[in-house]
């Protein structure tokens, strides 16, 4: 059988070590305006970093571009950077609204699309649509804050921004020739009835860590000649190694530094003379003093004036690789071309291979796209939490700290590319959402949404207690335990793939998803009662009120979904113990565990009464109010919480059993005991 040629690349990540994956699309899209950059007082991370101060504020534990690129550490990062003349700031990153500025909370205003990746982004492909008229920011914003929560969403396209078709198709091609040595592409197709100009500026810059980290060397980046006189960009850092960027064409290079222009945020001298906004500072103002004319620094442009007659495009190459120029040759030669069309048919092969015959030519397409925003949407994520509590001067071991966001998550250290929901509106990952990522990851890349599953369990992710972190506004919030189900699809989905399992990957997930079993068990089933509380735990974010809050009432609440979800935790971990017991007769100890916790939960969850979830006269589960003089009374409210716990529901096939004669029987003798137990279950065969 032969293999694909990106299936080939996988495999040579996988047993070779090959660092395919090393460079991808890890930046992100709104730096601004998270958790992780806010170090306000009140906790208002919108507003104490906003877009606004983006372009001249140095950020601390990230970086975000338009259309990017970087290294699996974010070291050194490439975006690209748009002028048409009118804006009053050039375009370095996409605009959106905050959580406060619209009507329906945070929302990007901008038109892109993911066109296309391969897993280990050996080719990429992205669109950005960009007006040629002025950007509606002003506009965008006041007339968002004047709508209700009834009302529309007013969009960019309802501005009239797009009329007469006056905008830029921009399209940014990356094609990997080897795992260092990546070919950029960028056509501008003027879509407009006129000829247009626009300043296109390739950017190349390092994350800042020199200025929060004293120990970081500050790395450079510099003008060194190329071959015929042609001029490169040399970008040195010892961790990353060396690095040069080609560029084609007439340019001119802007260098400046990646730092806080103080002077113009806050009043206060700056540290350094050139400074983040610089760039910007320099196409719109043209003031030749901003930046360096020394052609060194730590951020650097590649300025094109672009004039494109309508219905024309102009096309840009660049190239950023680890061969020196003595070593490169021709850069932009005739294989450019070849190796960039081999990259864009090596992705056609790719998804031919694993499209499924019967899916037609229109669904295969969107199948492809859709896989394609899923890996357009890894990002880097860099957050040490015991150094982001120590700068904001809070010590959590010290009796007595003051009360600060995540404070009782000071172990973490994230610095890895990880899936994000969205890397504008949500630019963090949510470890519920990311085990779903993984079932459509798994389709192109089972390796990395394995990756993807084992970093929520490690010892820098895993809290001490066993709870899996939730997000960044909230790291203790409760989220459903889907985490064992996703390693069991994808154990599973493996044995179908490749002929066997990952044992080793199921054995080391097990362990720690006891960790965090043991965690919901002794912390969210409040009384001992197999039945469990946790606030947000419904399939959809809408609730009739906060789940996660304390109730006025007081008491508790019980929650019929909680409970579902924490059935279904038992028994795909009784489902994982049955599958390591033909391995291992540790496991049957597990499987009866589990096969236990399960029964008491049915048991709990299907009692009737007025104090019971399960409404015999309604047909539905219902939350329970749980007041503090032990009364009780049901929620009668119709929604995804009642549904949950019919998705609860394991089958453990008979060739399974034959596999744990001992767990059979000790569940035979309980079930004889406690007869009672059987009113939740179908027993097995004819007619069940």
């Amino acid at each position: 059988m032969n293999t694909d040629k990106e299936t080939a690349r996988l495999q040579e990540a996988r047993t070779a070590q090959t660092p395919w994956r090393k460079w991808g699309p890890y930046l992100s899209e709104r730096q601004w305006g998270t958790v992780r950059e806010d170090y306000s007082p009140d906790g208002n991370a919108w507003d104490y970093f906003t877009h606004d101060q983006a372009r001249s504020r140095a950020y601390h534990w990230g970086e975000d571009g338009l259309a990017g690129i970087s290294d699996d550490k974010q070291l050194l990062c490439f975006a690209i950077a748009l002028w048409n003349g009118r804006d009053p700031i050039i375009k370095e990153r996409l605009f959106g609204l905050t959580n406060s500025e619209s009507n329906h909370g945070e929302d990007v205003k901008e038109y892109y699309w993911y066109l296309d990746s391969t897993p280990t982004h050996s080719y990429m492909k992205y669109l950005y649509k960009y007006p040629q008229k002025a950007f509606p920011y002003a506009d965008l914003v006041r007339t968002s804050k004047s709508r209700t929560r009834s009302e529309m969403e007013y969009e960019l396209l309802d501005t009239g921004i797009f009329d007469g078709d006056k905008y830029f198709d921009v399209f940014v091609e990356y094609a990997k020739h080897t795992p260092e040595d990546i070919l950029i592409q960028i056509e501008v197709a003027n879509r407009g009835p006129e000829a247009a100009t626009l300043e296109l500026l390739p950017t190349l810059w390092f994350r800042n860590t020199w200025t929060w980290w004293r120990e970081a060397a500050k790395p450079v980046l510099k003008q060194v000649p190329g071959r015929l006189g042609a001029s490169v960009i040399a970008a040195s850092r010892p961790e990353l190694g060396d690095r040069f960027l080609y560029f084609d064409g007439d340019a001119k290079l802007l260098f400046t530094e990646n730092e806080t222009n103080n002077q113009r945020l806050f009043g206060t001298p700056n540290a350094s003379r050139y400074v983040k906004d610089a760039i910007n500072n320099f196409i719109i103002t043209g003031r030749q003093e901003v930046v360096n004319p020394e052609h060194t620094g730590t951020k650097v442009a590649v300025h094109y004036h672009l004039t494109v007659e309508p219905g024309k495009t102009a096309t840009v190459k660049l190239r950023l690789t680890d061969k020196a120029p003595q070593a490169m040759g021709e850069p932009f030669g005739y294989q450019f071309d070849e190796i960039v069309q081999a990259r864009r048919q090596e992705a056609d092969e790719f998804y031919k291979a694993i499209t499924p015959e019967r899916v037609t030519e229109d669904a295969a397409r969107v199948m492809r796209q859709a896989l394609a925003g899923m890996l357009w949407s890894k990002q880097y994520f860099g957050f040490d939490l015991d150094k982001w509590l120590e700068e904001h001067g809070v010590d959590p071991l010290k009796p007595n700290a003051p009360s600060m966001r995540n404070s009782e998550w000071f172990h973490m250290v994230n610095e890895h590319v990880i899936s994000m929901p969205d890397k504008w509106e949500y630019p963090w990952y949510a470890a519920w959402d990311l085990a779903f990522h993984t079932i459509a990851l798994s389709v192109v890349d089972l390796d990395f949404a394995k990756e993807q599953l084992d970093l929520m369990l490690q010892e820098f992710f895993l809290h001490p207690t066993g709870q899996i972190p939730a997000y960044e506004w909230n790291f203790s919030d409760v989220n459903p335990p889907v985490h064992a189900w996703a390693t069991l699809f994808l154990y599973c989905t493996e044995q179908a793939v490749r002929g066997e399992g990952d044992l080793e990957f199921l054995k080391r997930s097990f362990a720690k998803l006891m960790l965090n079993f043991s965690w919901w068990v002794n912390r969210k089933d409040r009384f001992g009662k197999n039945v469990f509380e946790g606030g947000f735990l419904g399939l959809d974010n809408i609730g009739v009120f906060d789940r996660s809050a304390a109730l006025p009432t007081g008491g508790h609440l019980e929650q019929a979904d909680g409970t579902a979800w924490v059935s279904l935790f038992c028994q795909n971990m009784l489902e994982i113990a049955v599958e390591l017991a033909s391995y291992d007769s540790y496991f049957e100890d597990m499987a009866i565990k589990f096969a236990g916790h399960f029964l008491w939960i049915a048991r709990a969850m299907n009692q009737t009464g007025p104090g019971g979830m399960w409404d015999e006269e309604d047909g539905f589960y219902y939350d329970v109010l749980r007041f503090p003089d032990g009364s009780a009374t049901r929620l009668k409210v119709r929604s995804m919480v009642g549904l949950l716990p019919l998705g609860a529901t394991s089958v453990i096939e008979p060739w399974q059993r034959a596999r744990v004669p001992r767990v059979n029987a000790v569940l035979a003798e309980r079930l004889q005991r406690m007869p009672e137990l059987l009113q939740s279950i179908h027993p097995t065969g004819a007619g069940h």
